[in-house]
């Protein structure tokens, strides 16, 4: 039996400080998604609005394994922020894909909010991972790389971090 107030032990401790650090670098992430849309004046594509969701879903599960002190419970709180992050980097590999190999067919379509609006939520769906032409657009690079294949590099990295979490502080 455990006592009440158990001491936590350095591993936890780590896990939970990286979990934190992972829910910081996706605050991070989205501070400066909205700078570049309101200061630089980007606005984001239908996939980008998709990435938007997966980086606050696995900020807001990271900080609840950071302030969870069970292992279990921070076990499961990492396994969804994973589960998030990986439908994020699965989403900017496709953007990134769609502005590599561009579609012939030039055709831009309606802003997230005007699919919500207009489609039921099995149509809308589909909408937004076949993309539309403004997915395809590289209106920004860093070092050769556009916002889409950053913000695949963050994803996949935010995984292997995640990983790393779950196997040093959730196991029992």
């Amino acid at each position: 039996m455990q006592p009440l107030f158990a001491i936590e032990t350095q591993q936890a401790r780590w896990a939970r400080r990286l979990s934190g650090v992972i829910a910081l670098w996706c605050f991070g992430l989205l501070a400066y998604g909205f700078y570049l849309q309101h200061v630089s004046g980007l606005e984001p594509c239908p996939m980008c609005i998709v990435q938007r969701y997966a980086l606050i879903l696995t900020l807001v599960f990271s900080a609840f394994a950071a302030y969870t002190k069970g292992s279990g419970a921070r076990g499961l709180w990492m396994i969804l922020a994973a589960l998030f992050a990986v439908g994020g980097a699965f989403v900017a590999a496709r953007q990134s894909w769609l502005q590599w190999y561009p579609p012939e067919i030039f055709s831009c379509g309606r802003d997230f909010y005007g699919m919500i609006e207009a489609f039921p939520l099995q149509k809308v769906i589909p909408m937004l991972l076949k993309g539309s032409g403004d997915c395809t657009a590289v209106d920004w690079t860093f070092l050769g790389l556009s916002i889409a294949n950053w913000s695949f590099i963050n994803f996949v990295a935010m995984v292997g971090a995640i990983i790393l979490v779950w196997r040093r502080g959730c196991r029992a």
